[in-house]
């Protein structure tokens, strides 16, 4: 029986190890996805900050260390700044003008008398 468990145990670690080898490369495959999924993201024009700092953390989780994590970071972080910055802007990125007090000088003025027209001979 003991040489049985001898036998066992490295068949069962050879499988549970293709098992984890199988598991990590589905799960590198579906992080390198959600990081492109997060630079698609902020590439848009108004996108969902959430989602892609998410999508960035599961690339993170999955450990992948890439240029492309460091990208979609700096992108992120870039976004977050421009938005602060622009949030108080109008559409046009004009100011408006005050309003302006109505002269004084206008309303002074008397009123016109008005002609009557003459009256018609009657006849």
């Amino acid at each position: 029986m003991p040489i049985e468990a001898a036998l066992i145990k490295p068949v069962v670690d050879a499988l549970l190890a293709l098992l984890q080898r199988g598991e990590k490369a589905t799960l590198k495959r579906n992080a390198d996805t959600a990081l492109r999924e997060a630079i698609r993201e902020l590439l848009l024009a108004n996108p969902d900050e959430n989602k892609a700092q998410a999508r960035i953390a599961i690339a993170k989780a999955a450990g992948l260390l890439s240029e492309d994590v460091l990208l979609a970071e700096d992108m992120l972080q870039k976004h977050r700044a421009t938005k602060a910055r622009t949030a108080g802007k109008a559409g046009t990125g004009r100011k408006r003008k005050p309003a302006t007090a109505p002269d004084a000088t206008i309303g002074s003025r008397k009123p016109v008398a008005r002609r009557k027209p003459p009256a018609k001979p009657e006849g």
